[in-house]
């Protein structure tokens, strides 16, 4: 059955940005930094058709979709004439940091990802105004947050996602559990019902992008204001360490990684999926971008998703815009590359890529969906998404959550205690701020 996701996600979004104190759609932690930077532009004018003939670049972050990605460039090719060039960096590697080099070397992707807010800061020299863009007008409004400057959209977001600890229900079923765990002491008991039956609850991951930005969100979205309490970390005005957020949160932390495989510190993202997917393990902290992984090894599984409590109360998921696709004004073809996301949104061929073969939420309230065609995660998410949480990490500078990652795996390896972790979390803000 088709389902429409405007109504559910506009009122999700809504409580997310909310949540972060981000009111409007002026992104505030753009434009202090970013003011002086900003080239004095024209209306933008609506996109043209595509030339012949060209070739444009995308450099973007997502694995999971990178195969299917090559092949959809194929078909826009075809019906264009325009070449699509993808380089994908993620995964194990430092995509920010990748694609500042390749900016440093004299390369200009015409299409770049960028998660907005402070991130977006560094390219606001070469970021276009996506304003006046035809898909615009479709979006679910607050996900245009992230990348809105001075009332001005700077990136197409990429769809919406959440996350939390994804979960085999049949392994659940094989222990004997029957209903699911809602608090921490009922994810407690869950893992040691796990243990009890001979299963390993947790499967985890030694990147330092998903303990430092996924695990890291779950005591920064708990805070009472998420903003605020970001921007008084970064002024130095309040700390991680004392906080009693983060107190209550190293005990999710030390539930997941105690109970985890043996091989944890050696366990990157592909073995993570592909180890859960077989049924190594009941649960792991992922979102719905890895349902296209998962059925490549086992379509069949039956999973849900799970909240991530870190007290007596009920935890949430968490959802939010991943990334935004930026249109780079010093690239050789940026009128091209609007001309392919403007096709990505509104062609037949675009929105079926979208959602059946990249398994995305739309962003966009116009394209629908099948059950069958996003995959049980996200179906889950859209059923859990009345009480989510946001992602805040992209309100920290360039370079903080790769500090929070550093930190996160020596914690994961047992070289730090419960203070000593948050002080390097701390460490790791101070470092980038006082730069």
């Amino acid at each position: 059955m088709k389902k429409r996701l405007a109504f559910t996600f506009a009122i999700v979004c809504t409580l997310i940005i909310a949540g972060c104190g981000n009111g409007g759609n002026n992104n505030s932690a753009v434009n202090d930094s970013a003011n002086n930077t900003q080239k004095e532009s024209a209306a933008p004018e609506a996109t043209t058709a595509p030339a012949k003939d060209v070739t444009i670049k995308m450099f973007q972050f997502k694995v999971e979709i990178a195969e299917q990605l090559n092949t959809l460039a194929e078909e826009y090719e075809k019906e264009t004439g325009v070449k699509v060039e993808v380089e994908t960096h993620g995964g194990g590697e430092d995509y920010g940091a990748l694609l500042k080099a390749e900016i440093a070397s004299g390369s200009e992707p015409e299409i770049f990802n960028n998660g907005g807010y402070t991130a977006l800061v560094p390219y606001m020299d070469r970021a276009t105004d996506l304003s006046g863009e035809a898909w615009v007008k479709d979006l679910i409004p607050t996900s245009k947050t992230p990348a809105t400057v001075d009332g001005k959209l700077y990136g197409m977001p990429m769809n919406v996602e959440g996350y939390g600890l994804i979960y085999n229900k049949a392994l659940f079923e094989k222990a004997g559990i029957t209903e699911e765990p809602k608090t921490l002491p009922q994810l407690k008991e869950v893992a040691a019902k796990l243990k009890a039956a001979g299963i390993t609850p947790f499967e985890a991951t030694n990147e330092w992008w998903s303990m430092g930005i996924h695990l890291v969100n779950v005591g920064l979205a708990n805070q009472p204001d998420p903003k605020k309490f970001i921007e008084d970390v970064k002024a130095g005005t309040e700390t991680i360490k004392g906080n009693e957020v983060f107190k209550q949160w190293l005990d999710l932390v030390d539930v997941i990684f105690d109970n985890a495989q043996d091989n944890k510190m050696t366990t990157d993202y592909a073995t993570q999926v592909a180890d859960f997917a077989s049924g190594k393990a009941a649960m792991m902290l992922q979102g719905n971008w890895t349902q296209g992984d998962i059925d490549k090894i086992d379509p069949a599984l039956n999973l849900g998703i799970l909240p991530l409590p870190i007290s007596d109360k009920e935890g949430t998921i968490l959802v939010g815009v991943p990334n935004n696709y930026v249109v780079n004004s010093k690239s050789e073809h940026p009128e091209e590359a609007k001309a392919f996301l403007n096709w990505l949104v509104t062609s037949e061929t675009g929105k079926q890529y979208l959602t059946k073969e990249f398994k995305f939420i739309p962003a966009e309230t116009n394209i629908e969906t099948k059950a069958e065609d996003i995959g049980q995660v996200a179906v889950a998410v859209q059923e859990k998404s009345a009480t989510a949480l946001g992602w805040n990490w992209d309100m920290f500078p360039d370079g903080v959550t790769q500090g929070f990652g550093a930190a996160m795996q020596e914690y994961l390896g047992g070289k730090l205690s419960h203070d000593q972790l948050l002080e390097k979390l701390d460490k790791a803000v101070q470092d980038i701020v006082k730069q």
